[in-house]
């Protein structure tokens, strides 16, 4: 019980906080959605290597933590949850930094594969349960240095 009440602490702390006074960078993800906005500290997967290795094997992951799959083009992507053991959110998102598909907790362990659609740039995934608890719906938006400034629809400051 303590525990939960420690992840709901850090959780309103992080989702609380104001993004405008954070300084974009590549281990974080920073996101603005309708009544809130949240950052992550983040892991990069930018190369096919890293990117199929992810977070298997792992039997945690921080509350405010995750990982960025980027891709050199936008695709489409499909994932699954081969030797990863925790459940997780998927967020997918476009060369814009636009939120398209958010799914949620994805079963571990489980191999069936997870559509995100097209024209996906980036995914994060995040611990199973949080996006939808604190907000985070396709339409949110991503700030990161790694996408294109002049289109992003949240731009880096």
């Amino acid at each position: 019980m303590i525990r939960f009440g420690l992840v709901c602490a850090a959780l309103a702390a992080f989702s609380a906080s104001p993004v405008a006074a954070v300084e974009c960078r590549d281990d974080l993800a920073l996101f603005r959605f309708p009544g809130g906005q949240a950052q992550f500290t983040i892991e990069l997967a930018d190369d096919p290597q890293e990117r199929q290795q992810g977070l298997m094997h792992r039997a945690s992951l921080p509350a405010s933590a995750g990982m960025l799959f980027i891709y050199e083009r936008p695709q489409t992507a499909s994932f699954w949850m081969r030797n990863t053991l925790i459940p997780l959110d998927m967020i997918f998102i476009d060369p814009t930094g636009t939120v398209t598909k958010v799914h949620a907790n994805a079963v571990p362990l489980d191999e069936t594969p997870i559509p995100g659609g097209d024209g996906v740039l980036m995914v994060l995934e995040i611990n199973g349960g949080l996006a939808r608890r604190i907000g985070i719906v396709p339409g949110a938006e991503l700030a990161h240095p790694r996408l294109a400034q002049g289109t992003a629809v949240f731009p880096c400051q």
